[in-house]
């Protein structure tokens, strides 16, 4: 019988002499409930244990329970039919009687019957709830050969029966001693044709169809024969084979007993492994991996497909399987083609194009060469991230966005070890798959805003993946095997490049990219935006258009920008007021107007600082960076009659208030450069403030800016008009450079300004930008605080 469908379950006899129960034959009936039985013979004179799962067979032991306890137990000629019928059964079977029942946790029951009386099954009466059939009894008959004649047979039978016993991995080495201390000779029999295991499952059937004991003994003692002399077989091959057999005929040979067993137990997925095979052949792997992928196969096939090991072993082997390794997509390496498609889709960063475009020259010369990492930082909306789409278009790759903001697992680019519960790759191969070749154009978004916690740094296990020396072998937790990354192009981005590690940010090539002047802000507005707004809005190009001075007013009124992010939503809610009024079958104008633009995004609500009405004593213009861009700031000084004290308000950092007292020492030390004597000095008291008290600010940039400032104050006379001024001063009067040059500069012709002051180091800086964005300015170089003044009054 079967617990659960399908699984064979041995049935072990107990040794019985007939009497636990005891069975009036002459009372009984014509017909029985029938129970069918998997892998079992029952013999008369013999009790067993019975597992059964199946529905009808519990019906059945059920039914007998609650009366006279009789059934018939017939074996089933074919073990796998679940619901077997009249044809599925043998002929013979034996009748039962039901010791005891047991209930078992799995809800399955353990029947003890006791055979009595041998049975042909004559005809079915009934299926359903269970089976009951007509049956005619069969007697035993009794052996007729002299006495000797029978301990003979039985002394073979023992002998050879023990033989299989010792043998075999079936009976348990108990069973010796219980057939020595057996002296019934028909009890004997039927406990030996239960207890054997046999190579051929009908010869219990043919045994259970002999009547005649002395025959029955006879035709199991062939059948012990024929058994032993297998197992000698067996034994001599193993003998043979053992001595010369090499790693790969043992291989070969316990693969046939492990897929006979995975087949016994339910666990035949040749068909799916052979495909898997059959992927793995077309791979181009090395040697080295393709040793691990037979391994890590050889050790799914053993696995239970009912266990989590399998699906963890088998999820393992389908991510290997299913990454692109050595898989390329073919570059397209029309130079004039990649410029015009990066051109199409950006305007300006022209850096970042001459870098793609050197990189396709020397591929088309060399053929083959390793990826660039490239690293894009500056403020928001300038178009670092969607250039790297724009990059895997111009040469034809495979593009994949992983953003960074805000991790702090280093699993995240590792991966976790397939050990682990869950465990998935990292996001660097995962971006791979996705891709499904080795060369995509990846893009690490954010890079600056990557964090660190007890899990790890994220940051340090880049930076594997982003050194061109060591990326050919990216080594993945989940998928234990070097990778080899160096034909993707990495582009990372960044807003600021303060927060990047120092030893990542020394494997990128950093490359500025700046915001946008106003009439650059403009031209990409008429070329990009606008077509893009009407195209995502409905709108047809012919009945719908900006003005380009709306467009201006739109820029200065109503955005307060380096890059065009914000400029696109004012541009987008024009296009909803729009395509809403069309809806509604209201009057639109063809054409909006500046007139038109309260009505559509209502007052204006950027307010850009100018120096106009800022010219008075004490009051000096600065130049800030931030990570939104450049910005003005105004420092502004006030005298007062005291002894000499600084004070200073604004939310000032600890780097800008310690570059306001190197400007307040320097003034004490250099009285004349405020046109005042020591004594005249220390009878001020300076009050420093920096406007926008809500906004925190900080660095050294403002430091002669303070300077001008006091002694605009101490001097009562104001600066000439269109001066700002960026730079950081020593204790000693020096002039140092600052960075953020470009995004000063965007700031100070916003506000109006004609001239600025900077230190001479600074001098490369201008020289390298375009003359676009220093067009109408007046750059004024500078060593020292003296010449500062010279300059500005």
């Amino acid at each position: 019988m079967s617990a659960h469908p399908g699984v064979e379950v041995n049935i072990m006899p107990v040794i019985g002499d007939g009497s636990i129960l005891q069975l009036d034959e002459s009372q009984l009936p014509d017909a029985l409930p029938i129970l069918a039985l998997r892998n079992a013979v029952i013999f008369p004179g013999t009790v067993f244990p019975v597992t059964i799962g199946r529905e009808k067979s519990i019906r059945v032991i059920r039914e007998v329970e609650s009366g006279d306890g009789v059934l018939g137990a017939v074996p089933q000629l074919d073990v796998t039919v679940e619901d077997p019928v009249g044809k599925d059964m043998f002929d013979h079977g034996t009748v039962c009687k039901v010791v005891k029942t047991l209930e078992m946790p799995d809800g399955s029951l353990t029947a003890i019957l006791q055979g009595f009386k041998r049975f042909c099954l004559e005809s079915v009466l009934q299926n359903d709830p269970f089976m009951v059939a007509r049956v005619t009894y069969v007697e035993d008959i009794a052996p007729k050969e002299d006495e000797n004649e029978i301990r003979v047979l039985s002394d073979a039978l023992k002998e050879r029966a023990a033989q299989v016993i010792r043998s075999s991995s079936f009976a348990p080495k108990e069973a010796v001693g219980a057939l020595k201390a057996i002296d019934n000779f028909s009890f004997l029999v039927n406990f030996i044709a239960t207890t054997i295991e046999v190579e051929n499952f009908d010869d219990r059937f043919r045994l259970l169809e002999i009547d005649g004991l002395y025959d029955r003994g006879m035709e199991l003692l062939k059948v012990l024969d024929t058994q032993v002399q297998l197992l000698q077989i067996k034994q001599e091959i193993n003998q043979k084979v053992k001595s010369d057999i090499d790693q790969q005929q043992r291989e070969y040979y316990l693969n046939n007993q492990l897929r006979t067993i995975q087949e016994e137990l339910g666990m035949d997925d040749g068909e799916e492994f052979a495909k898997l095979r059959a992927r793995a052949d077309e791979k181009k792997w090395s040697k080295e991996v393709r040793a691990i992928f037979d391994k890590e196969m050889a050790r799914l096939e053993k696995y239970n497909p009912s266990t989590p090991d399998y699906s963890i072993q088998f999820n393992y082997i389908q991510f290997m399987l299913d990454l692109p390794w050595g898989e390329m997509s073919e570059d397209n390496l029309d130079l004039k083609h990649a410029q015009q498609v990066l051109d199409e889709d950006h305007y300006g960063l022209d850096q970042v194009k001459d870098r793609i475009i050197e990189y396709l020259a020397v591929l088309k010369l060399k053929g083959n060469m390793k990826s660039p990492i490239l690293c894009l930082y500056g403020p928001p909306g300038v178009g670092k991230t969607s250039l790297g789409k724009s990059v895997a278009r111009a040469l034809g790759r495979k593009y994949v966005r992983i953003s960074l903001g805000g991790m702090h697992d280093e699993a995240e680019i590792r991966g976790h070890r397939k050990t682990y519960v869950g465990a998935l790759p990292g996001r660097i191969l995962n971006g791979i798959l996705r891709a499904g070749t080795s060369n995509p154009v990846i893009v690490l978004d954010e890079i600056d805003k990557l964090s660190s916690d007890f899990k790890g740094d994220p940051s340090s296990a880049l930076l594997e993946a982003l050194d061109p020396e060591q990326n050919g072998t990216f080594h993945d937790n989940y998928l234990d095997i070097d990778y080899d990354l160096s034909n993707v192009l990495f582009i990372t981005t960044a807003n600021g490049i303060s927060t990047i590690q120092p030893a990542l940010k020394d494997r990128m090539e950093m490359i500025n990219v700046t915001g946008y002047l106003a009439e650059e802000k403009l031209e990409i507005a008429k070329k990009y935006l606008v077509p893009k707004q009407l195209e995502e809005h409905g709108l047809q190009k012919d009945g719908f258009r900006i003005d380009e001075d709306c467009l201006a007013d739109i820029i200065d009124e109503y955005t307060h920008e380096s890059g065009v992010r914000g400029l696109e939503k004012q541009i987008a809610k024009i296009a909803r007021v729009t395509a809403k009024k069309i809806a509604l079958g209201e009057e639109c104008p063809t054409e909006i107007k500046k007139e038109h633009l309260r009505e559509y995004l209502g007052l204006p609500t950027a307010f850009h600082d100018t120096q106009k009405g800022n010219e008075a004593p004490g009051v000096v213009t600065g130049l800030a960076w931030t990570e939104l861009g450049g910005e003005i700031l105004f420092v502004e000084s006030s005298v007062s009659k005291g002894k000499g004290v600084l004070s200073m308000t604004g939310n000032l950092g600890d780097v800008m208030k310690e570059s306001a007292q190197i400007a307040w020492q320097y003034i004490k030390a250099h009285p004349e450069l405020a046109q005042m004597t020591t004594d005249q000095f220390m009878e001020k008291d300076i009050h420093v403030h920096v406007p926008e008290g809500a906004v925190p600010k900080d660095g050294p940039s403002a430091g002669i800016t303070m300077v001008s400032s006091m002694v605009s104050a101490l001097r009562g006379q104001a600066l000439k008009s269109g001066i700002a001024m960026t730079g950081e001063m020593t204790l000693r009067g020096r002039v140092l450079p600052v960075g953020g040059i470009k995004e000063k500069i965007l700031a100070a012709k916003r506000a109006g300004v004609h001239t600025i002051v900077m230190s001479e180091e600074n001098r490369k800086d201008i020289e390298d930008i375009k003359e676009i964005y220093v067009k109408g300015l007046t750059f004024v170089y500078v060593k020292d605080i003296t010449e500062v003044i010279e300059a500005i009054f």
